[in-house]
């Protein structure tokens, strides 16, 4: 059963890599990427009718039954977002008195209306005369002075915040408002007040602080000094141009995208500009048109992700190492390895540089992450030019041990990006705006580091005892950059295993005792985004996923698990699984920002499913005395004698993690698997 499923989804897999050698999933958010892409259309002028009938058509088969939008399968009615889709509703033709916008704008009256919305969504309808500037927070372009020691400087934020709130400095500074199309008086609570004054909070609490200073911010802004206004706002203009990536968008993301295109416009850049062009054809290759005529945008792509989670679960999976699907992948993965310094080297000047980043193309933000993973994935393929991979690799390994962070841990993109100032903005109410270290990223490390022979190394401790000190009293790990303790606790375990972490440890013990309690009655996992919002009654709880199934068995295995608890699981993979060999997963497992932005990627439901498999049949991988990628038999493996006092202890024992397992490049096990799809890698230049 298991071994059939297996070959199912192998087959599936090695069908959908590209003949450049990567993999792709869309990457799925919610409306608000399509509704700002018509606002974004409607504000330079360029707005098509054919855009927005497939673009209107998506959003009307997005809305619920109540009339609302959400932002992930499942989950509550939010307003911003229905406010959103609304607005771009209406601006497609759509009759305000027809019975779907008129469920929509009747709950968002009594919802708050307008006013009770996010900033980023009154920032929209202040570029049409919806809302007025004044009530919005003041960002003044002027930011861009401040040194990186001074609080709430631009780097005091994680880089996808500082990304978009440069160009918002310039958009602030002008304060466009473009005719209004037609008016909102329907999602005002009251129409005769509808832009009510906000109380000010104490002056002793940190929004009373920041109310009375974007007060301040504003009168400067009435009578800003104009030779410095212009300074500022030409550095700002230099940051944003100088951040484009090759493929015209700049993070490999929506928001700095579309804000930079307003910003750079408003600051005479027309639209036949090649910076222009290129950016706004970059929205062209985040476009997925369906099979129906409906249009829709990914707010990311994330190619090198779910390639190196690929080639894992297919050596995972019995694959060969030198098998020409993961040459292939090896290839590609390679060519995007980036060798320029981005923002994080203001906090590391004498770093070298060395990673992988999300995107197609984003040299200017690698993240620690995705370097690791690929670092794992390159190890596992017997490449033919060897010291070209072994080079990459020790790059990359070299380039994250330089981005631990002092606390002995890792975020996603910087060093040390833990001011809590930033968030207590009366703008950031869209999410996280910093990045602090995470389990998830820090797991992925310490695992990446212990496969290329540092577990005994002194940083590669620190990240441990760093992980062992953020366990949850119920022995989960919370989940930063997917749902949510599942992820964590998938990632964390056969992390500290691979680092030499005994699976009799009292930590490993606390997460198996979690996953056992949370596995459901269908023998499956799941976990709904609501954990982030209520961990207590959510946390490890929701419908079974084949994603978060898959988390759950890579760290009961890793830990040595096996038997009746693992076996269902199992037996639940290879029950849902569709004829083609994949799953249906409409549920989100991944996160952007926890609770406020969430993540369908669809490669998720296959390439877990696939590793999960492969280490349950194969065994999980562990590097072997001589450094070859050895297969543990399943099973609780033995604990020595002297490691069995439960405490940290240096060296190897089995290895896996929820992305990537362990072994080195040359190596591989036969296995199931089918003909690789052919092709080989393309080069940034070649794409």
């Amino acid at each position: 059963m298991a071994a059939a499923a297996l070959e199912r989804a192998t087959a599936h897999l090695l069908s959908l890599q590209s003949d450049q050698g990567w993999w792709k999933g869309n990457l799925e958010t919610n409306v608000t990427m399509d509704a700002e892409d018509l606002l974004l259309r409607q504000f330079l002028g360029i707005r098509t009718e054919e855009q927005t009938r497939a673009t209107a058509a998506w959003i009307r088969s997005q809305q619920r039954d109540d009339g609302t939008w959400a932002t992930f399968h499942g989950g509550p009615s939010e307003l911003s977002t229905t406010v959103e889709a609304y607005v771009a509703l209406k601006l497609a033709g759509d009759d305000p008195e027809a019975p779907h916008m008129a469920s929509a704008s009747a709950w968002i009256r009594d919802h708050g209306g307008i006013a009770a919305s996010r900033v980023f969504t009154r920032i929209w309808l202040a570029l049409f005369g919806w809302w007025p500037w004044e009530r919005l927070p003041d960002l003044p372009p002027e930011l861009m002075f401040l040194p990186k020691w001074a609080p709430l400087n631009i780097y005091s934020f994680g880089c996808w915040a500082r990304q978009t709130i440069v160009p918002l400095t310039v958009v602030s500074a002008h304060r466009p408002v473009r005719p209004t199309p037609f008016p909102l008086d329907e999602l005002h609570t009251d129409p005769a007040d509808p832009f009510p004054t906000q109380r000010f909070a104490s002056p002793t609490s940190w929004d009373g602080v920041f109310q009375r200073l974007d007060r301040v911010l504003h009168a400067y802004h009435r009578r800003a000094v104009r030779p410095v206004r212009r300074l500022a706002l030409g550095q700002a203009t230099r940051w944003i141009v100088e951040r484009q990536e090759t493929d015209g968008c700049w993070g490999g993301i929506q928001p700095p995208a579309v804000y930079s295109l307003i910003a750079l416009h408003l600051e005479g850049y027309d639209l036949d500009h090649p910076v222009m062009r290129a950016g706004l054809a970059a929205f062209d290759r985040f476009t997925v048109h369906t099979e129906d005529g409906k249009r829709w945008l990914e707010a990311c792509q994330s190619p090198v992700w779910d390639t190196c989670l690929a080639t894992i679960a297919l050596v995972d999976a019995g694959l060969p190492a030198d098998h020409p699907a993961l040459v292939s992948a090896a290839d590609w993965m390679l060519g995007e390895e980036i060798h320029r310094r981005g923002d994080w080297a203001v906090q590391r000047p004498e770093l070298e540089p060395g990673g992988w980043a999300f995107e197609f193309d984003n040299d200017t933000y690698p993240d620690i992450d995705d370097t690791a993973e690929v670092v794992l994935a390159l190890r596992r393929v017997d490449h033919p030019d060897p010291d070209r991979l072994r080079g990459a690799v020790d790059r990359g390994v070299a380039w994250n041990l330089g981005m631990q962070s002092k606390n002995g841990a890792w975020g996603a993109f910087d060093v040390d990006n833990t001011s809590t100032l930033p968030n207590k903005l009366p703008f950031c109410d869209f999410g996280e705006v910093v990045d602090p270290p995470s389990a998830d990223v820090t797991a992925h490390v310490v695992e990446m580091l212990a496969d290329v022979g540092k577990a005994r190394d002194p940083r590669t401790r620190r990240g441990v005892e760093w992980l062992l000190r953020e366990q949850e009293t119920d022995g989960s790990w919370f989940g930063r950059w997917g749902t949510n303790y599942l992820y964590g606790t998938g990632s964390v375990v056969p992390a500290l295993v691979a680092a030499g972490i005994p699976t009799a440890h009292p930590a490993i013990r606390r997460a198996v005792r979690w996953l056992e309690e949370h596995q459901n009655a269908d023998g499956g996992w799941g976990e709904d985004m609501r954990s982030y919002d209520d961990p207590e009654n959510w946390s490890g709880r929701g419908d079974s996923t084949a994603s978060q199934t898959a988390w759950a068995l890579m760290a009961l295995l890793s830990a040595g698990e096996s038997g009746e608890v693992v076996d269902r699981g199992v037996a639940w993979l290879a029950a849902t699984q569709l004829p083609e060999g994949t799953w249906d997963e409409p549920q989100f497992t991944g996160t952007g920002f926890p609770w406020d932005f969430s993540i369908n990627y669809n490669l998720y439901r296959l390439v877990f499913p696939v590793t999960a498999l492969g280490r349950y049949l194969h065994g999980v991988p562990r590097p072997d005395a001589v450094g070859h990628a050895a297969r543990a038999l399943p099973g609780p493996a033995p604990v020595p004698a002297a490691d069995r006092s439960g405490g940290p202890v240096a060296g190897t024992s089995t290895a896996g993690t929820n992305t990537a397992g362990t072994g080195t490049a040359g190596t591989g096990t036969a296995g199931t698997g089918t003909a690789a799809a052919g092709g080989t890698a393309g080069t940034r230049a070649e794409r």
